[in-house]
């Protein structure tokens, strides 16, 4: 019996067109395994909609075509279902579908949706606010919100980002209730790291696994502008954690307060109230991965 497929398209994301998709979809998806439909997104939030949809009516697999905000909102939305995660990633980022080996060529991710190896990953929940990959407070969360009111998409629009705030960044504070110990320091970032990456090969936390119901707490402490390269380097090889200025925790569940309110999830700019009630939901999400 075939299975049925919603792809879910984003028509804004990444910097990538967009009107070949169907002709790809069809002329590379295994159609004697699957029945498809494809919807578009006209708005914000849209696809957390479609995919609750797709749950009521029985769809098997949910493709989000996009970046990390589609597969944000789509992901989170089948959190506790049945259904099936896939991603086409055509986003700047990409960060979920990096970590899963999921390929950044079209064709190549849709054939990964044929072989179907299918894996049930841990999300986690931030107060009442889920996320697949990673959750960020600090640095990164400002980046966040800047690039997503920016008008360019695209790699070099984050690195002029960084660039243009990091001088007048100021670190924030915070307290860290975890694993029976208290700890405060100031940081650059805060970061939740369920997977390994932020999107486009930076790399901060490659010890992440989304499968073993453990989240990393990666901080960044406060360092020097002439520093900065070295930093980013760690980043793209994967070295982060052997810096100096870093330091990871592990845990299931924990609590951390902080001076600043501003968030992301997934790289979806949001906001805190301060206090985060941090807990693993261990494998709560199905999804098609790469090799």
């Amino acid at each position: 019996m075939k299975k049925k497929i919603w792809f879910i398209i984003n028509p804004i994301s990444g910097v990538r067109r967009k009107d070949d998709l169907p002709a790809l979809i069809a002329s590379n998806l295994d159609l004697e395994k699957f029945d498809y439909e494809i919807q578009y997104t006209e708005y914000k939030g849209h696809a957390i909609a479609l995919a609750k949809d797709a749950i009521n009516k029985n769809i098997d697999v949910v493709c989000a075509v996009g970046g990390d905000g589609s597969v944000h909102e789509v992901g989170t939305a089948l959190i506790g279902s049945k259904v099936l995660l896939a991603i086409i990633p055509i986003g700047s980022g990409n960060g979920l579908a990096r970590h899963m080996h999921i390929p950044l060529s079209v064709k190549k991710a849709i054939i990964c949706i044929n072989e179907s190896k299918e894996i049930s990953m841990d999300t986690v929940l931030v107060n009442n606010q889920p996320f697949l990959g990673v959750g960020g407070y600090g640095f990164d969360a400002l980046i966040a919100k800047k690039f997503d009111e920016h008008k360019k998409r695209g790699l070099w629009t984050y690195v002029k980002l960084i660039l243009k705030e990091f001088l007048r960044y100021n670190p924030i504070n915070i307290s860290i209730d975890a694993n029976g110990q208290v700890k405060k320091l100031p940081v650059m970032l805060c970061t939740l790291a369920n997977t390994s990456e932020f999107g486009n090969g930076f790399i901060f936390s490659p010890k992440s696994d989304a499968t073993d119901g453990k989240v990393e707490l990666f901080l960044l402490k406060p360092f020097s502008f002439w520093r900065l390269p070295g930093i980013a380097l760690r980043f793209i090889i994967g070295r982060s954690e052997n810096s100096s200025y870093t330091e990871v925790l592990s845990f299931d569940h924990a609590t951390i307060r902080m001076t600043q309110q501003l968030a992301h999830y997934d790289g979806e700019p949001s906001t805190t109230n301060g206090e985060l009630k941090i807990k693993v939901i261990p494998r709560s999400l199905h999804i098609l991965i790469g090799k």
